[in-house]
């Protein structure tokens, strides 16, 4: 069985034709031909991560719109970093954040946050408590 299979698989080898063979000339590796494909590498997984993040960063950006007035109002508030102490912890768990005793006189206080409106269609009675 042997004798048999061995010249039909070199029959087989004879008669498939031959592979063309790439005769135009190459150049050789220059130094800068792994570069060039570290970068493609890189700009691929970049713009992949940037396709994946782009969703959150647009949530982010709204979010941080709608606490762009509060932020400003904070930052009025306190006026300039450079003026107040490190912040200290009690033991309580308040956080107490001191202004510096050499800093010029604070910003006026802005007029309070409006408190939202009373529920009218709910009673109370004089002592606080709610009729149902």
């Amino acid at each position: 069985m042997k004798h048999i299979l061995a010249p039909l698989a070199l029959a087989i080898l004879l008669a498939t034709p031959a592979m063309p063979q790439d005769t135009s000339p190459t150049l050789p590796p220059g130094p800068n031909d792994g570069l060039g494909l570290i970068d493609r590498g890189m700009r691929l997984l970049f713009e992949g991560l940037m396709q994946d993040v782009e969703p959150a960063l647009e949530d982010m950006a709204e979010a941080m719109k709608s606490l762009q007035p509060m932020a400003r109002q904070l930052a009025d508030l306190i006026g300039d970093v450079q003026y107040y102490d490190a912040p200290q912890r009690l033991e309580n768990g308040d956080i107490i954040i001191r202004r510096k005793a050499d800093a010029p006189p604070p910003p006026a206080l802005l007029p309070a946050l409006p408190k939202p409106d009373a529920n009218p269609a709910i009673d109370q009675s004089p002592d606080g408590q709610i009729e149902l």
